[in-house]
């Protein structure tokens, strides 16, 4: 099972941390042990001191495939869940320094939180809105319709690198509000299907 991620895939996410809006997918990966499953608390690492939240909208991919052609590609994500890519800020702007790649900003255990997954149609497909609240407050809200990348021209440029295979999950990328965590912070993303608003999963800060 892979976990593929999009970076900047929003542009007034890519705006808000002074990134150039991209000309293709931002592409990066965690490792299996980042997934923080069933609403587990997450455990601040020791390593940071800026850790930030990022909501996206997650893939799950229902059968293998590679080269996948634009027609076929929505059948490759029957469903879809909420995550967060808890992102080591300060350590990823020192990699980004020295030109050095992100992954132990981005890959670390726990860093992404994942809900159980419901069925692709019982949401706008080409318009899912979602949101996070931290304590209480809404901090992120996205619609897929700003998506730079939607989620088919994602499946068709990332299985030109790796085959697709079920299990594998995408994060499609995070629209703008990132900000810091604190331990004691509780979040709580939600997803808009088209008959109720879902909370798709609880994190706690320790």
């Amino acid at each position: 099972m892979k976990i593929i991620c999009i970076g900047r895939n929003y542009a007034e996410h890519a705006k808000e941390l002074n990134n150039p809006v991209p000309g293709s997918p931002v592409v990066f990966m965690k490792p299996p042990s980042a997934l923080l499953v069933n609403n587990k608390p997450f455990y601040y690492p020791e390593f940071t001191k800026d850790l930030h939240h990022e909501i996206e909208v997650v893939l799950k991919i229902g059968k293998n495939g590679r080269h996948v052609q634009p027609e076929f590609a929505a059948d490759y994500y029957p469903e879809i869940g909420l995550g967060i890519d808890f992102t080591a800020r300060d350590v990823q702007q020192r990699l980004k320094d020295k030109g050095h790649p992100w992954e132990i900003a981005k890959g670390f255990d726990g860093s992404a939180v994942i809900s159980d997954f419901l069925p692709i149609e019982q949401c706008n497909r080409g318009a899912i809105e979602f949101e996070l609240k931290k304590n209480g407050e809404t901090v992120q809200h996205g619609n897929t319709k700003d998506l730079l990348f939607s989620f088919d021209a994602i499946i068709v440029y990332v299985s030109k690198f790796f085959k697709l295979q079920m299990g594998d999950l995408i994060y499609t990328g995070t629209p703008a509000g990132v900000g810091p965590v604190q331990i004691g912070d509780q979040l709580e993303g939600f997803l808009h299907t088209k008959t109720e608003v879902k909370s798709m999963f609880r994190c706690e800060i320790k």
